[in-house]
């Protein structure tokens, strides 16, 4: 099965970028849907984006699309989520997860595999 680690969080101000990326290691890559999901305090996690393994087709939750970019490099067994103009309501816990059901999903429930987190928060 496939292990996951997120990388790039941290702490900027309202209308910022930030960049976040996902290690994938264990199984091979290509044969995941990858997706990027969030969970703010006291709220239940949240799907954000998701990518196809080929990464032809993404998926944005309306929140932030036009904003938030996800890409993918299976060479190097990474997905990435780029963040731009990003909000207090963004504020999170970013959680990177990986999909080998299909169809695809954007439900919590269809991505067996999690990374930690990291977390994000833009200030006002």
């Amino acid at each position: 099965q496939v292990q996951l680690v997120e990388s790039g969080g941290g702490l900027v101000q309202a209308g910022e970028s930030l960049r976040f990326s996902c290690l994938a290691s264990g199984d091979t890559f290509s044969h995941y849907t990858m997706g990027w999901f969030r969970q703010a305090p006291g709220k239940e996690r949240e799907f954000v984006s998701t990518i196809t393994w080929n990464g032809i087709n993404t998926r944005y939750a309306d929140s932030v699309r036009g904003r938030f970019t996800i890409s993918r490099d299976n060479a190097k067994n990474t997905v990435h989520l780029q963040m731009n103009s990003l909000k207090p309501e963004d504020t999170a816990v970013y959680y990177c997860a990986a999909s080998n059901i299909v169809p695809v999903t954007t439900t919590r429930a269809g991505y067996p595999y999690w990374g930690q987190g990291t977390q994000v928060t833009v200030s006002s």
